[in-house]
């Protein structure tokens, strides 16, 4: 369909409010990115400018190859769904998937054509003839989602589809989206959300956006397994991963960190003879905690558990003014509150930063 290419872009409302700057970004044909970040980040916004709707204070927006800053909305070959679905009430699903095309004068049967295709996709042939009041809230999102494939757009864009949906209707939706993105391989689609889920399942690449700007790109095993900040590493995940404060006592292919509420890591991580004392942080994800008799990363007090069948979540005690370490088990360990416990990581599983920053990438 088509390639995208942002070029330092900048968003400033007012001259003074800096909400977006440096935004570098390649986009490939038949890629679905995903955009994350909290709260205020600026996910919508440059999903917003991409579509036209903002305006773009400085930089450069390429689709195709050519530049897009000044071409109207209707003329960049995109088109974008709404977590609103903003379907016309009075409209059938046939009428409000035709709409558009009727504005742009297609024929009855290049209209027909395009319905009957994109139905079929999205599995909604038995209710072409039915209000959106008669249809559930994931039909209706799939009807929103149609209304855009009939136009045959360069890039979709999905701005937070389905946070208007129940966590029932979302997982069934998000596998929905995940197949028609299989069904189109040469789409491109760019998709805002703020559930990691949806960001870890349905991405090609996720954009994680903090600070104005770009906290990294990756696939999401990348980020993953080799967050290249804190913030990445803490972000990616649930529960968030664990940061020990401590510092290097050991070089080479398997780096010893003494960590400086007790206990020591090894990491995988290569450093040098100069590195002996640097004051780090150990990163290490709840679900990579095991259980150990012997030498341990952390050890402390099991202060609350929460027992969700399939795994126990553990909460320690804070530790020398530290946030409290999480631990995330297989199984039910509802006996374990209360209790002092061990545990240990494998050298593959530990993450060491410096100034914020993983040693794996300076």
């Amino acid at each position: 369909m088509a390639d995208l290419k942002l070029t330092d872009v900048a968003k400033t409302y007012g001259g003074t409010v800096e909400v977006l700057k440096n935004i570098d970004l390649d986009i490939q044909t038949g890629e679905l990115i995903v955009f994350v970040g909290p709260s205020g980040c600026g996910k919508s916004t440059l999903l917003r400018m991409i579509a036209g709707l903002e305006s773009i204070t400085s930089g450069q927006l390429e689709i195709d190859g050519d530049v897009v800053n000044d071409v109207p909305p209707a003329q960049r070959g995109i088109a974008m769904v709404f977590q609103s679905y903003a379907l016309y009430p009075h409209m059938t699903v046939r009428d409000n998937m035709s709409f558009a095309l009727k504005l742009a004068k297609k024929s009855k049967a290049e209209i027909d054509e395009a319905i009957g295709k994109a139905a079929k996709i999205l599995q909604l042939e038995d209710y072409l003839d039915r209000l959106p009041k008669a249809l559930s809230g994931g039909q209706r999102q799939r009807v929103a989602i149609g209304r855009s494939i009939v136009r045959d757009p360069k890039v979709y864009l999905f701005d937070e589809p389905l946070s208007n949906l129940d966590a029932a209707l979302r997982v069934a939706t998000r596998i929905e989206i995940a197949q028609l993105k299989e069904s189109m391989p040469d789409s491109t689609m760019i998709y805002v959300t703020h559930d990691q889920v949806e960001a870890m399942t349905l991405a090609t690449r996720i954009v994680v956006l903090a600070n104005k700007g770009i906290a990294q790109v990756g696939t999401p095993l990348q980020l993953y397994e080799r967050p290249e900040n804190e913030f990445v590493a803490q972000f990616i995940g649930s529960p968030a991963m664990n940061l020990l404060p401590g510092e290097i006592i050991g070089t080479g292919a398997q780096t010893t960190v003494r960590l400086a509420a007790g206990g020591t890591a090894v990491s995988d991580i290569a450093t040098q003879t100069a590195d002996m004392g640097l004051q780090v942080n150990v990163g290490v994800r709840p679900e990579d905690l095991i259980e150990t008799s012997g030498d341990a990363l952390f050890e402390g007090k099991v202060n609350f558990t929460e027992a969700l069948g399939e795994v126990t979540i553990l909460y320690f005690d804070a530790v020398a003014g530290e946030d409290p370490v999480i631990g995330k088990l297989p199984g039910i360990h509802g006996d374990l509150r209360g209790n002092t416990v061990k545990l240990a990581a494998s050298p593959s599983k530990v993450q060491i930063f410096h100034n914020g920053t993983s040693l794996w990438y300076r």
